[in-house]
């Protein structure tokens, strides 16, 4: 319930207009004052495109199709973590950014295993070129037909 004295203190401090009103301040005064700028607003684009950067590894070595690697491979066992090497020859690279993909080739046991590691995944630990290839071609699947020393990639030194 509204009493006579609340209405009259809402009234005056309605007329005031204390010094900060509109009434007060002069058209040229008001072309100076600072304009308070809105937060820019990010595209989901811009957020998708900063968020995949912060979530990439900085340091990764550079890996060509051809070139043997021995990729880390993280192994949990229980509560046990360990990194297990896996080496063999790129034979494809795929995708870029975060997406960044290659396949590696290796023979276990007189069978040829392929596995696909995502470069910038947390399961692979470490990456190291272990040797350079010297190919012609940006996809070796021919090599899946090769067996024993025909299966071999010449190697580049000048990378």
């Amino acid at each position: 319930m509204k009493t006579d004295l609340d209405s009259s203190i809402n009234e005056d401090a309605a007329n005031k207009g204390g010094e900060d009103s509109p009434e007060n301040i002069s058209k040229k005064e008001m072309k100076n004052a600072p304009v308070a700028k809105s937060p820019k607003k990010a595209s989901a684009y811009e957020i998708i495109k900063e968020f995949e950067q912060s979530q990439q590894k900085k340091k990764l070595p550079e890996v060509y199709v051809g070139d043997t690697v021995r990729v880390g491979v993280r192994i949990s066992e229980g509560n046990k973590e360990r990194v297990q090497p896996y080496e063999g020859v790129v034979i494809a690279k795929r995708h870029g950014g975060i997406n960044q993909t290659i396949t590696v080739r290796r023979i276990f046991q007189g069978v040829g295993v392929e596995r696909v590691f995502m470069m910038h995944s947390p399961q692979v630990a470490s990456i190291k070129v272990e040797r350079r290839g010297k190919v012609r071609r940006a996809k070796l699947f021919y090599l899946r037909d090769r067996v024993g020393k025909a299966t071999r990639v010449k190697q580049r030194f000048d990378r």
